[in-house]
This record gives C-alpha cells, structure tokens and sequence, in this order.
C-alpha cells in the first residue's frame, strides 16, 4: 500500500447544520502545489428548488484581499461552472447524503468556499467542507492529528 497520508494537508471549511450562508475562511495554498475541494453533504433540510436553494461558490486570489469566481479552466471534474464561481448547486431533493470532490488547478494561492443559501431553509441542512492540499513542496506533511 502506497502512503498518501504524509503528502496531503487538510484545511476545514465548515462542519455544521447550515440553514444560512456560511462565513468563508481563507485557505492558504503555500508550499503546496494541488487541491482537492470536498464537499459532504447530508440529507437536505428541505427540499430544494429552483428559489429554495444552496449554491456552493468557489472563489481565488492571489492576495487575500481580491476574490475572483473560478472558471472552468481553474477546476477539474466539472462540465461547467455557474455564474459567480458555482461548483455545485443544490436545487431539486437531496434524498441522501453524498460526497462529492472538485480539483482546483487555478494556480493562486488562497481559496474561500461560500455555501449561498437563497430562499427560505427552515431547517438546516448537514455540510462539511474541506480541501485536501497535495503535492508539498517540503513533506513529508506533520501529522494534524
């Protein structure tokens, strides 16, 4: 077996039950040279639609003072990315819980993951967020735990 625990990194986003837009934190890419975003989402608080909906926006910089939405071209995995950097959008019923993973290949160095409640969520939905950072520069990578 190969070990892949000593070359990655993994920086949380958010672990909650949202029924509102989450406050994005800053991920800094340096010394590091992929990633990986997770998205992990339960069952949906409601059922969604095209007006009650969750909006996972992905956005970069070079600074961490200027954001720009990715494009296309800065992520792997997906056929198309939505206005405003969407990576993925929540808009008919979530029955059950699913993982899903996106690539950033962008190539700035900060990145922030915005969960954009639109409508009305009476009940919280179960999201986790995370990106794994791969390909270090200096590893093999410390143990977090």
């Amino acid at each position: 077996m190969r070990d892949l625990h000593s070359h990655i990194a993994a920086a949380l986003v958010e672990a909650a039950a949202l029924s509102a837009d989450n406050t994005p934190v800053a991920i800094d890419l340096q010394g590091f040279n992929s990633a990986e975003i997770l998205l992990l989402i339960g069952i949906g608080g409601i059922t969604f639609t095209g007006s009650n909906k969750i909006e996972f926006k992905l956005t970069h910089s070079d600074d961490d003072v200027t954001y720009d939405p990715v494009e296309i071209g800065d992520v792997l995995g997906l056929a198309s990315v939505g206005s405003g950097g969407i990576i993925k959008a929540l808009t008919s019923a979530h029955a059950a819980a699913a993982a899903y993973r996106i690539g950033y290949k962008g190539g700035r160095r900060y990145l922030k993951l915005l969960a954009d409640f639109s409508g009305t969520h009476g009940a919280g939905t179960p999201i986790g967020m995370a990106v794994l950072k791969g390909h270090p520069e200096n590893g093999p990578v410390a143990n977090a735990a």
